[in-house]
């Protein structure tokens, strides 16, 4: 059988992507989905690997969605007792992304957010309850446009495992709550957008 410069070329480039496939799954790390076997200790915010949705109706017909691009946290992780466990977020107002600039300057503004006078919020739980299916219900205070409510978030740990991108052992996380922003004095144009929020964070946390 006669080789050519073609069949040579798709028979390496068929080797490369083999090899290359190999490598990629054995780079992949080995997740721990036990939580009783994740490691204790102080966790930081890996902000390369988070995201902050939030979700809110419009005239009735739709859910807008929007995020913020710009915020930090810090978890005190315990498997072994999980109720001591604890969350503080703060997060960067100016940062919305609603991919509409002109929106996202108007909702800065006193009708709405009003960031320049309270350009961040911050939630500190002060509790947490153990639920079914692994799940877990941190509750605390959020401060948002200068008032501060209780609020409580539905949480799940997906799992740990050392992360060789960063040398660091790594847990996943995600969270899900609701909010009023009527209870937050920000009430502006309700019903014609919905007067809850709901909130969604995906993120790793790094161990320090």
């Amino acid at each position: 059988m006669k080789i050519t410069s073609r069949s040579l070329a798709l028979g390496l480039s068929f080797a490369l992507c083999f090899s290359l496939s190999s490598c990629v799954s054995w780079l992949a790390p080995s997740v721990n989905a036990d939580l009783a076997t994740l490691e204790t200790g102080q966790y930081k915010l890996d902000p390369n690997h988070a995201a902050l949705i939030f979700k809110i109706q419009h005239l009735g017909l739709s859910t807008y969605l929007g995020r913020f691009n710009q915020f930090d946290a810090s978890l005190r992780f315990d498997p072994q007792n999980i109720s001591t466990s604890r969350l503080q977020a703060l997060v960067d107002i100016p940062s919305i992304d609603v991919n509409n600039p002109d929106l996202a300057d108007t909702l800065q503004g006193s009708d709405w957010f009003d960031s320049q006078q309270f350009p961040q919020a911050l939630f500190i739980s002060q509790g947490v309850n153990p639920l079914v299916d692994e799940q877990f219900e941190f509750y605390g205070q959020l401060t948002l446009h200068g008032v501060t409510r209780p609020v409580s978030f539905i949480a799940r740990f997906h799992g740990g495992a050392d992360n060789w991108m960063t040398g660091k052992y790594t847990l996943g996380f995600s969270a899900t709550g609701t909010i009023k922003r009527s209870d937050f004095d920000m009430a502006s144009y309700i019903p014609l957008v919905g007067d809850e929020v709901q909130l969604e964070i995906y993120a790793e946390f790094l161990k320090q």
